[in-house]
């Protein structure tokens, strides 16, 4: 067997083994039912798992299609360029919610030395696979089953009938996982769904193509979030050029921090405090500050630059909150590490800078309105009791 056979091999056994990983993910969400661990009642089925293919094979669909769309870009440039490498991500086994997935990408081999070149395969992805996406969600959403389909994923909902949404979310201790509504989501249900179909927000992580296609939008926001070598990144470099691509990385990296840490650390947590926690609140402030040191790594290359960039936004942070009351979501900190740390807010440059045609530049634009369209600021929350 030779290299590139083995190299075959390895994309078709991580796609396999993300096809598994999302069908038993889409099957939990679906049914709340579980692998591993759990009573006769609420373990899997083979039927569970087969109905778990009304997740996986959509959201996979939607990956390969964003994947593949910059596959064949970089081919048609004459790129070399690898299959898309699928990462599995299957957390059922310690009983936490996942997707199965943590997306997909492409290896480019070459150095790519023309800005029309970067655009390209940088938007191509994104907008093949959002069209896909916009399918599936208004399927999901025009095809809703009866309201009575939640019965069958909570069976204790029925002695309530259709009202149970004022008697089941009124324990403190009850969890349930909603979505942020982003733009698009917004205009579904209120202009494509039936209104007597349309599931409670709590309960809406039980129906598969609405789930697919909502995580299809949050991975196309966050590939189209103009930062760095993102696909967005590419888009702005393409659209602007690197000097202003530099300017619109750092400036949209420091809100995009700034925002996640937002109400993290606040003056109510410091009145809370006793003596005997402040050692250790303090520890958690430098914890933090670290943190954004670390996630500056990309921006500046001294290291004063970068303490004095933690200090700013830390402190700009606990004014806003403590003036205003304002709060970010947190749940975007760990994505803006791995944009400062790993994935970098910098572009690299290009020999080739001639500017785009007028059609790239179009596509460059809608590609921007569909990151406004997809985006949303809170996308998973997590409730307990009534809220």
């Amino acid at each position: 067997m030779n290299k590139k056979q083995k190299q075959l091999l390895i994309h078709i056994a991580l796609f396999l083994v993300t096809f598994i990983a999302t069908t038993i993910a889409g099957a939990e969400w679906m049914y709340s039912k579980y692998v591993l661990w759990v009573p006769d009642e609420a373990l899997m089925t083979w039927s569970d798992f087969i109905g778990g293919l009304h997740f996986s094979v959509p959201f996979l669909l939607i990956l390969t299609v964003h994947e593949f769309g910059h596959y064949f870009t970089a081919r048609y440039h004459k790129i070399d360029v690898t299959l898309p490498f699928y990462i599995p991500m299957w957390l059922g086994f310690i009983l936490a919610p996942s997707f199965g997935t943590m997306g997909a990408f492409i290896r480019i081999k070459d150095r790519i030395i023309s800005l029309k070149h970067y655009f390209d395969v940088g938007v191509s992805g994104p907008l093949a696979g959002f069209v896909v996406a916009m399918g599936v969600i208004w399927y999901g959403f025009a095809n809703l089953p009866e309201p009575e389909y939640i019965f069958q994923i909570h069976p204790e909902y029925e002695q309530y009938g259709l009202d149970y949404a004022d008697h089941v979310y009124d324990e403190e201790q009850l969890m349930a996982y909603q979505f942020g509504d982003n733009i698009i989501f917004w205009f579904f249900k209120e202009y494509v769904a039936d209104p007597e179909r349309l599931p409670n927000e709590n309960e809406i992580i039980h129906y598969p193509y609405i789930l697919a296609g909502y995580l299809a939008l949050f991975f196309t926001a966050l590939n189209l979030l103009p930062i760095g070598q993102l696909d967005g990144g590419h888009i702005i470099f393409g659209l602007f050029g690197p000097r202003l691509h530099e300017i619109i990385s750092k400036v949209l990296f420091t809100l995009f921090i700034f925002y996640s840490g937002l109400g993290l650390v606040t003056l109510g947590d410091l009145k809370d405090v006793g003596m005997e926690s402040s050692l250790q609140f303090l520890l958690i402030i430098f914890a933090y500050l670290y943190f954004l040191y670390v996630s500056a790594y990309s921006m500046f290359e001294l290291k004063r630059d970068r303490w004095l960039f933690a200090a700013a936004i830390f402190a700009t942070q606990f004014m806003a909150n403590s003036l205003f009351g304002v709060e970010g979501y947190s749940g975007w900190l760990l994505y803006g590490f791995l944009l400062g740390r790993v994935l970098g807010v910098n572009h690299p440059p290009v020999l080739d800078h001639r500017s785009l045609s007028v059609g790239r530049q179009v596509l460059g634009w809608i590609a921007v309105v569909i990151f406004i369209l997809s985006f949303s600021p809170e996308p998973f929350i997590i409730a307990f009791g009534g809220e």
